[in-house]
């Protein structure tokens, strides 16, 4: 019996344009059956766990953490690989000790991890881009393995913000990291900024109690990935240009910049690595006016094994030219609903960003207007978190900022508005 996953790869969009039809859309679904089953070794995997030990950890935040550490490291399969990283404004190895390495998870070095935790004191300040370089060399040491760090921290990073990017710009791509923020004294856009560089995830843990499971969670969602890496290839016509490549589902997450080209046409788009789960992504492709009745290949996507260059699924993304209105205007419904959710996290990332430069005036505009998409489109958690923002007065329809908004509630807000909702099916 293989170990080796099944993916899939459908291509949702209209094909049709105008006569001066210039923009193809499509979205992208792939799909993995994971692939690991009891009968087969599991695939080779490298975690690290990073927590922030900084003076503001201090009392109930640092015994909530190594509770949190500890649960990470009791549920790390036996045989992964394995590190424990304090967090100030240095990083040091907290298990094992001594020179930057890894050892593999067993009863016993779990114990001794554990009892390494229990240790951790909080002091000093805050360097998350040292924290994961010190990540980066322990999990590089393993090339073969499916590499994934583990971050939380509830402060703001002391780093220059030069030194901070240079960090992101250097180690994006070679591991997966996702990333917690605890309390509300933390930067949202400091963490955004890892989990897009890294291919991860950020999350608010708004009750510091409920961190454990956090780090349950997602310790338990990475043992079950079996595939280290894979890519989007895309290739367009030399008359065309690719616009852009954005994961639009379950999360935000734009793949523009990460370009790595294979030839002049062709460009490959890290997707990090894969367990059993199902993702989506938007491509944009502007091709020359056509002529009535023409039809090119405007894109042609693989899915493939950077380490091999193996093909695991293709499929094409097409364009043709009509007079008929009805064909052209007709907008594919996935390319719609994920435009919308795009187009909802924008809003609110304006609008906040307005209101904490004292824009009245914006800010309102946009959260009312992403408070009216958020109903239309079902995300009733986001339109609640928005009416604790901006409120409208049903007698006069006025908008306006509240006054007194919960920090907790603003944060929330901002790091919910990358996560996207599924396309409903007809009848549900």
């Amino acid at each position: 019996m293989s170990d080796q996953p099944a993916f899939t790869l459908t291509i949702d969009q209209n094909k049709y344009l105008p006569l001066d039809g210039r923009e193809v859309h499509a979205i992208l679904t792939v799909g993995s059956t994971g692939g690991v089953t009891t009968q087969v070794m599991p695939a080779e995997a490298a975690e690290v766990i990073i927590v922030d030990t900084s003076g503001s950890m201090s009392g109930g935040k640092i015994r909530e953490a190594r509770q949190a550490a500890a649960t990470a490291v009791r549920t790390l399969r036996d045989g992964v690989l394995f590190a424990v990283i304090a967090g100030t404004e240095q990083a040091s190895m907290v298990y094992p000790g001594g020179s930057p390495r890894m050892v593999k998870a067993t009863p016993a070095t779990k114990a001794d991890a554990e009892r390494a935790i229990g240790r951790l004191l909080a002091h000093g300040g805050t360097a998350i881009g040292e924290w994961l370089k010190l990540a980066g060399s322990v999990l590089n040491a393993h090339p073969s393995a499916i590499k994934h760090a583990l971050l939380m921290t509830d402060g703001q990073n002391n780093e220059r913000a030069e030194v901070f990017s240079s960090v992101l710009a250097g180690w994006s791509g070679k591991f997966v990291c996702d990333c917690l923020g605890v309390g509300d004294d933390w930067v949202p856009a400091e963490l955004r900024k890892v989990a897009e560089a890294m291919l991860g995830t950020f999350d608010f843990v708004r009750n510091q109690a409920d961190l454990p499971e956090y780090f349950r969670r997602l310790t338990q969602t990475s043992m079950s990935k079996t595939v280290a890496e894979l890519s989007l290839r895309v290739w367009v016509p030399q008359t065309a240009r690719l616009k852009f490549v954005k994961q639009v589902s379950p999360v935000l997450l734009d793949l523009t910049g990460k370009r790595a080209d294979v030839n002049p046409l062709t460009g490959d788009y890290p997707t990090g690595s894969w367990g059993a789960e199902e993702r989506e992504y938007h491509v944009c492709v502007e091709v020359p006016p056509g002529q009535i009745g023409q039809e090119i290949r405007a894109g042609w996507v693989k899915l493939v094994r950077p380490d091999t260059g193996d093909v695991v699924a293709s499929g094409n993304v097409l364009a043709q030219w009509t007079d008929d209105l009805a064909q052209s205007t007709r907008i594919n419904g996935k390319v719609a609903h994920y435009t919308g959710q795009a187009e909802l996290h924008e809003l609110i990332q304006d609008g906040l960003s307005a209101r904490a430069m004292g824009d009245v005036d914006t800010a309102t505009a946009r959260l009312v207007k992403a408070r009216e998409l958020a109903a239309e489109s079902g995300r009733e958690d986001t339109a609640r978190l928005l009416e604790k923002v901006v409120e409208v007065d049903p007698a006069t329809g006025t908008a306006r900022l509240r006054r007194n908004v919960d920090k907790a509630d603003e944060i929330e807000l901002d790091t919910g508005s990358v996560r996207t909702s599924r396309l409903r099916k007809e009848g549900n």
